[in-house]
């Protein structure tokens, strides 16, 4: 089975819909969707995801099903730097998480006051709750660290969500905390991540990651990434810190 999770192209966070830059970011996607020839097709229900999908799919019939646990990963916490503000719990500074080891554990990475404080956890295995029920349906189920082969297949799923709850995904279908993926990766507006299971022993399936945010269509349209999800590469640069 192969997953391909894509996700939503430049948003206006306010009014969740997507920019100028977005609308073409979605439509850069088209070209891309017609060769996927995904089998199943599945939407967050948040608009900036909805009009990417409508956009890259809009030269099909397909209509993804809309999924409420692809939303953004909704956990919010407040950093102890400024605990007026809530936050996501993808977005602490390096310094507040990077040098406490537990955040690199799957067993303990929501252990910390913060993390307790804004049910972190709870909201993690809400989401991987409905994820798993996905993975049921198409074949595979998680026993201890790897998955069990329901049935083989070569289908294509395709998921429209969010930065934060693909790392959720990720985090999960290869046993590694989330805190690395959400803090050390980036997946650019409109990007393409590829999963592909393996069987290397009968009834057993791993997953491995062929590509993670993927922007060569953009390129292909001569289109530099957007900068939403990054943050200043210098820190006497202007851009978002």
């Amino acid at each position: 089975m192969k997953i391909i999770i894509i996700r939503h192209a430049d948003p206006d966070y306010e009014t969740d819909t997507l920019t100028r830059t977005g609308i073409k970011e979605a439509e850069a996607l088209i070209p891309r969707m017609e060769k996927i020839h995904g089998d199943y097709y599945y939407v967050s229900p948040l608009g900036r995801a909805r009009q990417t999908a409508e956009i890259a799919l809009s030269k099909t019939d397909i209509k993804p099903i809309v999924l409420d646990f692809l939303r953004e990963f909704p956990a919010r916490i407040e950093h102890k730097r400024d605990p007026e503000t809530g936050t996501h719990c993808w977005d602490w500074l390096p310094l507040d998480w990077a040098e406490d080891p537990k955040f690199y554990d799957t067993e303990t990475a929501f252990d910390h006051p913060v993390m307790q404080a804004g049910d972190v956890k709870g909201c993690y295995e809400k989401v991987i709750e409905g994820f798993d029920q996905l993975l049921i349906e198409h074949g595979y189920r998680k026993k201890g660290k790897l998955f069990e082969v329901l049935y083989s297949n070569h289908k294509t799923i395709v998921l429209f969500c969010h930065f934060g709850v693909e790392c959720v995904f990720l985090s999960y279908l290869l046993n590694i905390s989330p805190m690395p993926l959400w803090h050390g990766f980036v997946a650019p507006p409109a990007s393409v991540t590829t999963i592909y299971t393996e069987e290397r022993e009968q009834g057993i399936a791993s997953f491995r990651v062929q590509s993670f945010g993927d922007i060569s269509h953009l390129y292909a349209k001569d289109m530099e990434p957007s900068f939403a999800a990054r943050f200043c590469e210098c820190y006497e640069d202007e851009s978002r810190h």
